[in-house]
């Protein structure tokens, strides 16, 4: 299947540059463009797209309240969206995840590893930049008072063994790494994974990621 891309960038140069390289690549296409956060939004409901790339910085609406309104849309479930902007700081990664992004990425990454962040987000994976550790979301995420696990109604929901994933999850393990921390195989622990995040009504690792943080599983 093909990746259905949008391109949400005020600059017209660089929306330009990111369409020949993922035009180029086999499995994915750009589908569309805005240069506002407004306009992203209302393409992103018109043109049945997969991901969004998305700038932080734009006029009318920026990157992170069309995030929002994308990834709060029922009718766009499906939809990721990956943040790409220049302003790589603390701040806006957590205000990124909070708002549903599913990665975070800095405008100095390399073509290839742009490429390999679109597969991994569209195919539901969460993705964040080196410079985006995990010990800097927890400080942002657990900034409001955060009710503990047995506080919270949603994690009743899950077994012993989905909570101790959830919260690898959360440290930014893998699925192979899960597997081989707990010695059972990739499938097991992604099927626990996914489990997980169907009860707790997460759209995708990322989401799950600021569950465990916001539920006290995982902190600083």
């Amino acid at each position: 299947m093909t990746i259905r891309v949008l391109l949400a960038d005020d600059q017209a140069l660089l929306r330009g540059t990111f369409r020949l390289l993922i035009d180029a690549t086999a499995g994915m296409e750009v589908v569309a463009e805005a240069a506002t956060g407004r306009q992203a939004v209302e393409l992103a409901r018109s043109r049945r797209v997969d991901l969004v790339l998305m700038d932080i910085r734009m006029p009318d609406l920026d990157g992170l309240a069309a995030t929002r309104l994308i990834t709060e849309d029922e009718d766009l479930a499906g939809v990721k969206v990956l943040v790409l902007t220049t302003f790589e700081n603390d701040e806006y990664v957590a205000e990124a995840l909070r708002a549903g992004a599913s990665g975070f990425l800095g405008k100095g990454i390399n073509p290839g590893e742009l490429l390999d962040a679109i597969r991994l987000v569209a195919a539901g994976d969460a993705l964040l930049s080196p410079t985006a550790t995990k010990a800097l979301i927890a400080r942002f995420l657990s900034q409001p008072a955060a009710p503990g696990p047995e506080r919270t109604p949603s994690l009743a929901a899950l077994t012993p063994r989905e909570r101790e994933v959830v919260t690898l999850v959360a440290t930014g393990l893998s699925n192979d790494e899960i597997a081989e921390r707990l010695y059972v195989t990739p499938l097991t622990a992604k099927t626990h994974v996914n489990r997980a995040m169907a009860k707790l009504g997460a759209r995708d690792r990322a989401q799950l990621v600021v569950m465990a943080y916001q539920a006290g599983l995982v902190r600083v």
